[in-house]
């Protein structure tokens, strides 16, 4: 069994103790069903950098690094709808990509559209970079920095 399926199966536990499967309640024994998870992992043979207990925090962070950057990115849109004079600079660009698997590169392809002011457009078939469109890319080696350091970097986190 996964180290995953145990928390989940920890969290329900714990809901079940409590008398109360509230999503706070779940979220509390999940995050409880992890630091003991944490701590037992050398009594249940698990190496010492288990890519579970790597991958759920790092999980944690691109989700609220997307959330800042969703938000930042709906304030600059709402901002140039109604402004007199919008700074928009739509360009298209192409983004490298280092080595990626199929579920990677749907990650970070779909996290770029979600945010509004981006678009994914297409997938080189070698993989090798993504086609974006961007209505903010007055300099696109920034643009492109900014992607790779960022959202392209804690999507790499999370699988690697």
């Amino acid at each position: 069994m996964t180290f995953f399926a145990i928390n989940t199966l920890l969290a329900i536990v714990w809901g079940a103790l409590w008398g109360s499967f509230a999503p706070l309640d779940l979220l509390a024994g999940f995050v409880f069903g992890f630091a003991a998870l944490w701590f037992a992992r050398r009594l249940v043979g698990a190496p010492q950098d288990a890519g579970y207990f790597r991958a759920l925090p790092q999980g944690v962070i691109l989700f609220v690094y997307f959330l800042k950057e969703l938000v930042k990115s709906c304030l600059m849109v709402a901002r140039d709808c109604i402004a007199r004079d919008p700074r928009l600079h739509p360009a298209i660009v192409k983004l490298p990509i280092g080595p990626k698997s199929d579920l990677e590169i749907f990650l970070l392809a779909n996290l770029i559209t979600l945010t509004p002011g981006t678009l994914t457009l297409d997938v080189a078939e070698d993989k090798s970079y993504l086609v974006i469109h961007s209505i903010y890319a007055e300099d696109a080696e920034a643009l492109i920095a900014d992607l790779q350091s960022g959202m392209e970097h804690r999507v790499a986190e999370v699988f690697r």
